[in-house]
């Protein structure tokens, strides 16, 4: 904790400096009366300073080096020189070691105790670097629980339960003698599946480097760096994975795509799509966890507001026309199309999905996985569609202007189809089909609705707790002055609930553009990304931005998550 003189010292600098007002330095302090902690820290909480410039002034002010610990791997022996509990008194990190001197990153040069308690624990000389509070803790958190994991994992998982469910093919004498050489890899690769279940995670990401191994796991849209397995381990915990993918373990120089079905317990199943890229150092693997139990095919509780809910469920109960859902990989495009299909699902219509890859079963709706290889495209596989008698077509994706003009036949002759495509907002996809080469009075004719969407981290339940941001702040952001008054932000302090994190489980931010008079008039006229944004606007649009705002005052998320997934109109 930073003493009260360390405090007022940093204070009368960033004053001086013209960083800062008095009236900011005030209220900081007053703060801290009830909240203790540094005063930079604080500023930067109350929004008077941002994480940057309070590094680059310390760092300029005490001459001392700035750095940025998102791109530091530190050496496992360096990070055990110093325990997690005086990491986390002190709030710092020891980032690497030269001969006799230990180099740490703090967040507080004037903490001259903090710096002669590591001397004379560790025996080194200490030079110091600073860094933000913020990126201290992540660091800690992350360090300190990747050098304790491996040891524990071996010991603490049962995987009794755990099964492996193989394709029809059975692998070859070879294979299956390898599968069984080497039971500690066998049983660390099963932990590092089920550790990734039960923490939640989307993905699992199994990274070589030169120097280290790495595995990460994405946790609510973030990434987490849970282990580092010895180098020795690389090539053994990688064939292993290809083996459960039923991939060619002698192929090392070109992606391969597989697919592990395994099972925990007598109820639960879990698939996981897996991605192998050759990189520099060794084959890069990818694993998403596809949980069939999970999947809410509820529209209702996506995140749609009321009058947003309302706009797409009419839209999606017309008889023909085209539905886009646009968003960035990972923003939950998939989710609200499957909702919508299980919303159409009935025995009087035959929908027909084409997808890249199909990620789940959905029964009643038949389901094509395209193979771009062997010729069967999103074009090719929408063109067979028509000839099947459909009433309901999903696309996967707009790649093309050839997917596209398909669709948009489709959905001129009375079927209903819905598709994806990647922009950063509802207004620029017609931006992007235009650049596809597709007519604007076609684009008119054709579209019934425009989905954005991005996935923002709801705040913990458990730790969830006021938030004091600035009513300027909240302006700033987009925020109308009379709600930014009356406005109770909520952030989490992190708990093992949430693993420390202050977030749990994830809520859709979207925005919805229908296709009003002035929005077609605007369309035909040529109108450029910004000006159709500004009319639909107008014309009763809530934007990724405002969805969010109103998300941070219902308490579902945080400031900071708001501005993190969403760009300022």
């Amino acid at each position: 904790m930073a003493s009260h003189e360390s405090n007022n010292r940093i204070g009368e600098l960033l004053l001086n400096s013209k960083l800062i007002n008095r009236e900011q330095l005030d209220h900081a302090l007053t703060e801290l009366k009830t909240t203790p902690g540094r005063l930079g820290s604080m500023l930067v909480r109350l929004g008077y300073l941002s994480n940057e410039e309070l590094t680059n002034f310390l760092s300029v002010q005490f001459g001392i080096p700035a750095v940025n610990l998102q791109d530091f791997s530190i050496p496992t022996e360096v990070v055990e020189l110093i325990t997690s509990e005086l990491a986390n008194k002190h709030h710092i990190l020891p980032i690497n070691r030269i001969g006799s001197t230990l180099i740490i990153a703090t967040c507080d040069p004037t903490d001259l105790s903090a710096i002669d308690d590591i001397k004379f624990i560790t025996g080194y000389n200490v030079e110091t670097t600073v860094a933000s509070e913020s990126s201290i803790k992540e660091a800690i958190d992350k360090f300190y629980d990747s050098s304790a994991m491996l040891d524990d994992i071996i010991s603490e998982f049962d995987d009794s339960e755990f099964e492996l469910v193989q394709g029809d093919d059975e692998p070859d004498d070879a294979v299956l003698q390898k599968e069984t050489e080497d039971a500690p890899v066998i049983r660390l690769v099963n932990k590092i599946m089920v550790d990734a279940i039960r923490r939640g995670a989307s993905d699992i990401h199994v990274e070589p480097y030169e120097k280290f191994f790495r595995v990460r796991y994405r946790i609510d849209g973030v990434l987490y760096e849970i282990m580092k397995p010895p180098m020795k381990l690389k090539n053994a915990i990688t064939s292993r994975i290809k083996i459960m993918s039923e991939l060619n373990i002698a192929e090392r120089r070109l992606p391969q795509d597989g697919r592990i079905k395994m099972r925990l317990g007598k109820n639960k199943s879990m698939d996981m799509r897996v991605s192998v890229l050759p990189t520099l150092f060794g084959e890069k693997i990818v694993m998403r966890l596809l949980d069939q139990s999970n999947l809410q095919l509820d529209m209702t509780k996506l995140g749609l507001e009321p009058k947003a809910l309302e706009l797409v469920d009419d839209a999606i109960r017309q008889p023909y026309g085209l539905i886009l859902v646009t968003g960035p990989t990972g923003s939950g495009k998939t989710t609200t199309l499957y909702s919508a299909l299980s919303e159409l699902n009935k025995i009087s219509d035959n929908i027909m999905t084409a997808e890249d890859p199909v990620e789940f079963n959905l029964p009643g709706v038949n389901q094509v996985q395209t193979h771009d290889a062997i010729g069967l495209t999103f074009s090719a596989a929408l063109r067979s569609f028509l000839r099947q008698d459909p009433d309901i077509i999903l696309v996967g994706e707009m790649r093309d202007l050839e997917t596209a003009e398909i669709s948009i036949k489709a959905s001129l002759t009375g079927h209903l189809v819905l598709s994806t495509l990647h922009t950063n907002d509802a207004p620029s996809s017609v931006t992007r089909l235009v650049n596809m080469g597709v007519e604007p009075f076609l684009i008119v004719s054709s579209v019934n609705i425009i989905i954005a969407q991005r996935l923002a981290r709801k705040v913990c339940l458990k730790c969830g707790t006021k938030e004091d941001v600035p009513v300027n702040a909240l302006i700033q952001s987009g925020m109308e002055k009379e709600i930014a008054e009356n406005a109770v932000c909520l952030k989490g302090e992190g708990c093992e609930e949430c693993n420390r994190t202050g977030y749990k489980g994830r809520i859709a931010l979207y925005e919805v553009m229908t296709f009003t008079e002035a929005v077609k008039t605007a369309i035909l006229n040529g109108a450029n990304t910004m000006e159709l944004k500004k009319i639909a606007i107008e014309n009763g649009m809530k934007s990724l931005r405002q969805s969010g705002l109103s998300k941070l005052i219902e308490g579902t998320t945080s400031f900071q998550e708001v501005l993190r997934v969403t760009a300022k109109d």
